[in-house]
Parts: C-alpha cells; sequence; structure tokens
C-alpha cells in the first residue's frame, strides 16, 4: 500500500535512542533486595544470577524492562528478593559501567565482584593447567 509507514524505525529514531542515555541518578538497594551478577541466560527472560549475599537465584526480567533492557552475563544488576521463594528473584534494575564501578567504589559491591569480566568466578583454564604434555605423545 502506497503512504506513510506508522511504524517506528530508521536512522533518526536510532538517534533519539542513543541521546536518550542520560546520566541518572544511582541507585542504591533498599530492604528485599540485592545486588547480583548475571551468570548465564536461560531464555523466556529468565537468568541466572549470583547474589552479593552469596546465593545462587533464578532471576526474571520483568516486564517493564523486557525488549527495552538488554541483560547480557556478567551485568550488575538489582534484584527483587521474593519473601515466599528464596531461590527466586525478579530483576528490577540493570546498572551500566560506570554506575557498577561507583557502586564498587562506594563500597556496595564486595572486592571479589569481576565488573566486565568473565561470568562470576567462570575462568578460563591457563596452558599450564594441562595435566599431559604433546610432546610425549
Amino acid at each position: 500500500m502506497p503512504g506513510k509507514s506508522k511504524s517506528k524505525g530508521g536512522k533518526n529514531q536510532r538517534r533519539k535512542k542513543s541521546q536518550n542515555e542520560e546520566k541518572r541518578e544511582l541507585e542504591f538497594k533498599d530492604d528485599g533486595q540485592e545486588y547480583a551478577q548475571v551468570l548465564r541466560m536461560l531464555g523466556n527472560g529468565r537468568c541466572e544470577v549470583q547474589c552479593f549475599d552469596g546465593v545462587k537465584r533464578l532471576a526474571h526480567i520483568r516486564g517493564k524492562m523486557r525488549k527495552k533492557v538488554w541483560v547480557q552475563i556478567s551485568d550488575i544488576v538489582l534484584v527483587g528478593l521474593r519473601d515466599f521463594q528464596d531461590a527466586k528473584c525478579d530483576i528490577i534494575l540493570k546498572y551500566n559501567a560506570d554506575e557498577a564501578r561507583n557502586l564498587k567504589a562506594y563500597g556496595e559491591l564486595p572486592d571479589t565482584a569481576k565488573l566486565g569480566a568473565a561470568a562470576g568466578g567462570i575462568e578460563e583454564e591457563e596452558e599450564d593447567e594441562t595435566p599431559f604434555d604433546f610432546d610425549d605423545i
């Protein structure tokens, strides 16, 4: 059909999106909330997170954030804990890299938190740790 398309897209729309990322006030955790790092994505708006209180939980990305804020592995997020289910939580907010560094500087995140590195403790093996030597074969 000829005529003007009503869909959102194109160069100007992308430009508006990138300008929309303004400075927002740093949000700290309240009662019933905890900081966490995303370990792996499970699909269907869910992911496994390592909370900084030492518990691994199944996190659900809330509907307001779905398809608007993209959560990835090793992101620092703020989760809302559930009173009735300790093993599950809801992702409320995703911190960008600068905000995560500020949280660590303020002492909110522990020193063991790896920002922007491999997800929570999953590190690649070094060459020295191989149990055999290729020269022997």
